[in-house]
């Protein structure tokens, strides 16, 4: 883990905090209004071909859904990369599944844009 940028592997921290509770107001306050997602889940799950959906009215609905099929939500933490204005999450999920989600971040430090990374 980066020790240059602490702000944002805290962030990192929080964020899967956040998803480990299963609360997504908490998840959705560590993004900024007009955040993207982009993920291959979000094709998966019927919400947009290309993949990517913007603003958290958006992310709120696609989140429920995605928990509404995980009720075992679990996620543990391998490594926190950072930049000046970036993070990626490594993590594994609670099927094993080791995936990045690439996390920019606004001069507030709240997320601006997630892609998240699957094998």
């Amino acid at each position: 883990m980066s020790s240059e940028h602490p702000e944002l592997a805290e962030l990192g921290r929080k964020w899967i905090a956040a998803w480990n509770s299963r609360d997504l107001d908490h998840v959705l306050t560590l993004y900024a209004e007009d955040a993207e997602m982009t993920s291959d889940q979000v094709v998966r799950l019927g919400f947009s071909v290309q993949g990517s959906l913007r603003g958290k009215h958006n992310l709120r609905a696609y989140w429920s859904k995605a928990l509404a099929g995980n009720t075992d939500l679990h996620f543990r933490e391998i490594a926190l990369y950072t930049s000046p204005n970036s993070l990626v999450v490594h993590y594994e999920n609670q099927r094993g599944q080791k995936i990045c989600e690439y996390l920019r971040v606004n001069r507030d430090g709240r997320i601006v844009q997630g892609s998240a990374n699957h094998l």
